[in-house]
């Protein structure tokens, strides 16, 4: 990949919707093909959440983008638990169903948002990384789809404006630039691969023996989800 792959700063509207259907046919497959003790299995990194209530948090969250409901509180902690819960009696076939459909229908209106919802997708991307991780499938925050993560990555962060970072990833030709373009702040340094850069930003663990250099800021400087 070189740097044009990854971070420009003219927003594509439909980036996200094509990173969701990436990984929509990517993921559910793999989820179609494990037995239902697999939903059960604990996450690392949503602790309190198995499998199953990622899956279900991901796939609430993407309906209420397509049928645009967003009251008061949501996506707030309270408010995903009730959206679990709200799916308790479902079956794991059935919330993986949902899960595909928004994953097919949530683009446009991502789309339409003009930005607001982009960091819904980058979400929708990390948690599957996450499922993928417990799972033991290799490449969890990498994949096809790292490319355009790494572009809405760069998005997000500068809508945030976020600090600085200056990223050389062994993965990359060129560097990648992201958070506040503005050149008033000095930008943080990060020399690694992007997967881990990707769990440092979602504050995600970073595997034991994990080799990589963070200067200017600390790891709990770089999260973006809160």
């Amino acid at each position: 990949m070189t740097y044009a792959d990854t971070a420009h700063d003219v927003r594509d509207p439909e980036l996200p919707g094509r990173l969701l259907t990436a990984e929509r046919d990517a993921l559910i497959p793999l989820l179609r093909s494990r037995p239902d003790e697999d939903f059960a299995l604990a996450t690392l990194a949503c602790p309190g959440w198995t499998v199953r209530d990622v899956l279900a948090h991901c796939s609430a969250a993407l309906t209420r983008v397509v049928e645009r409901r967003f009251e008061e509180g949501v996506f707030s902690p309270e408010a995903n638990d009730r959206d679990i819960a709200e799916r308790a009696a479902w079956t794991n076939a059935q919330v993986v169903d949902e899960l595909e459909r928004g994953m097919t229908e949530a683009g446009a209106s991502i789309a339409r948002a003009g930005g607001a919802l982009d960091a819904v997708a980058l979400g929708e991307w990390v948690h599957a990384g996450d499922v993928r991780d417990v799972l033991g499938v290799p490449g969890a925050y990498g994949g096809a789809g790292l490319g355009s993560a790494l572009t809405l990555l760069g998005l997000v962060t500068r809508q945030k404006n976020h600090r600085p970072l200056h990223a050389d990833l062994d993965d990359l030709d060129d560097p990648l630039r992201l958070g506040d373009l503005s050149g008033e702040l000095t930008p943080a340094r990060y020399i690694g691969d992007a997967p881990t850069l990707v769990r440092l930003y979602s504050g995600r663990p970073v595997p034991d023996g994990s080799a990589y250099e963070l200067a200017g800021a600390t790891p709990e400087e770089l999260i973006i989800f809160g």
